[in-house]
């Protein structure tokens, strides 16, 4: 699945009942008439079906918040990667930091569901990103190097993958780092996958943090972002839309 530029991401996390999922998902189908680059949404399961129903005949791709690493099984409250399919969803997030730091998610589960979920054939959108304490410390590359090459399978291609970089101090909080700091890390972030996977220089990397309508076009004007991963301001489509379109979408 190749992805056109820019690429923008909304993370409904847990929040939408079907009624409120369905007026916003109707309200992007509204605006989502000749899509010049990659929109993505991604609610919560319970509506997730309802949602991708409702954007069908849009460009608007629809994925899961998550997957367990087995397809099928006595794993009470877990959804698999197949469901996922079965649902609708085309993609899937992984190794979110709610996940990773709130639920204790290490890396080599993060790279079990991952496994998983290329075998499902979702798009896999991959989050990494350092604490304000990491950053801080001067240590965040090492924490990012060490997050994707623990949460990489062995001899993974681009195909299907797309990492986020998200610094954890950042989301929902309303601070974001400086132009020169998404740029750098970035960078950094790209030669982390030049290094790890075969074909790495062709995996999109997305900006994800506190990510609004008034900073989404110099976000996504920093060399090496090809997208941005957005929280709260997704579940606004006039926001979710003027967001997109800072980044040329249209």
């Amino acid at each position: 699945m190749r992805l056109a530029r820019p690429i923008v991401f909304g993370n409904w996390k847990m929040n939408g009942l079907r009624a409120d999922g369905l007026a916003l998902a109707g309200a992007l189908a509204q605006r989502a008439v000749r899509l010049s680059g990659t929109l993505g949404i991604f609610p919560p399961f319970t509506i997730l079906h309802a949602v991708a129903q409702r954007v069908c005949e849009t460009g608007i791709l629809v994925g899961g918040q998550d997957c367990h690493e087995k397809s099928f099984g006595a794993y009470t409250g877990s959804i698999s990667a197949p469901m996922l399919v079965d649902a609708g969803a085309k993609a899937v997030i992984l190794g979110h930091s709610e996940r990773r730091h709130g639920l204790g998610e290490t890396d080599a589960l993060v790279r079990a569901k991952l496994l998983a979920a290329r075998a499902a054939g979702l798009l896999v959108v991959l989050c990494v990103g350092e604490t304000e304490e990491e950053r801080l410390a001067g240590v965040h590359e090492e924490r990012l190097w060490a997050q994707l090459d623990g949460s990489l399978p062995e001899g993974i291609g681009p195909e299907g993958l797309v990492v986020a970089y998200e610094p954890v101090w950042a989301i929902g909080t309303g601070r974001t780092p400086t132009s020169a700091d998404i740029v750098a890390t970035h960078a950094a972030v790209r030669r982390m996958l030049a290094r790890r996977v075969v074909g790495g220089d062709a995996i999109p990397i997305l900006y994800g943090g506190s990510v609004k309508p008034d900073n989404a076009a110099e976000i996504m004007a920093c060399a090496g972002v090809d997208g941005v991963l957005v929280g709260g301001a997704s579940l606004d489509a006039a926001a979710f839309w003027s967001i997109y379109q800072a980044g040329g979408g249209a």
